[in-house]
């Protein structure tokens, strides 16, 4: 009989053999939304990916990047592995590279490591280096394990450096670059290995 076939990284999927789990890393474009679906009719991060593994596979995204960010986002059918990730409790640390408004000061830097009240509440510590800096703006390297809704824009906007650009470049030790595996450019994907796989796993405990 007649079976269809999904190709992913190179590998056949067969669909008699479902659920097989499926994990992507995507290189997340601006204007696509973290959803399988938007009421609003924008593009998903779904839309990203070939037909054949938009419905059926039960593909979504682990966590969220607000629809004016780009960069890493992983995209499974592993339940287990999503509630766990998006656990506060687990929250693994992520790496931004933003563009801000004009040139923080030493002191904005350093608070901005140590914490600042947000929403009444405290963000933890975060690592901040500057990366390169012009006259009007500064591109900022951001690594924090905290994941609240839009924190480092919230963050940015009350020092009084608003974000440019926001664009999430790993999750933990999984990045879009790495010395194994080839550069993801913007609305590309590809499969997690087997290391990575095992990286995200190992969070959960």
């Amino acid at each position: 009989p007649n079976v269809d076939r999904i190709e992913v990284d190179g590998q056949m999927l067969r669909l008699a053999s479902r659920p097989q789990l499926i994990y992507i890393l995507l290189n997340k474009p601006k204007g696509i939304v973290c959803t399988c679906d938007d009421p609003g009719g924008r593009q998903t991060v779904l839309d990203c990916l070939p037909e054949g593994l938009r419905e059926g596979l039960g593909l979504h995204p682990v966590g969220r990047l607000d629809a004016y960010s780009t960069g890493a986002i992983v995209v499974t059918n592993d339940g287990e592995l999503t509630f766990g990730l998006t656990h506060p409790r687990h929250e693994i640390s992520k790496t931004y590279e933003v563009l801000v408004e004009g040139n923080p000061s030493e002191e904005t830097l350093r608070l901005w490591k140590q914490g600042v009240m947000l929403e009444g509440q405290k963000t933890l510590p975060t690592i901040v280096r500057v990366l390169s800096s012009e006259s009007r703006q500064t591109w900022l390297e951001i690594v924090m394990r905290e994941g609240r809704n839009r924190q480092i824009r919230k963050v940015a906007a009350q020092l009084g450096h608003p974000v440019l650009e926001l664009h999430r470049t790993a999750i933990g030790a999984i990045g879009l670059q790495s010395q194994d595996q080839s550069f993801i450019a913007i609305g590309s994907y590809r499969s997690l290995t087997d290391s990575e796989v095992a990286f995200l796993k190992s969070k959960l405990h």
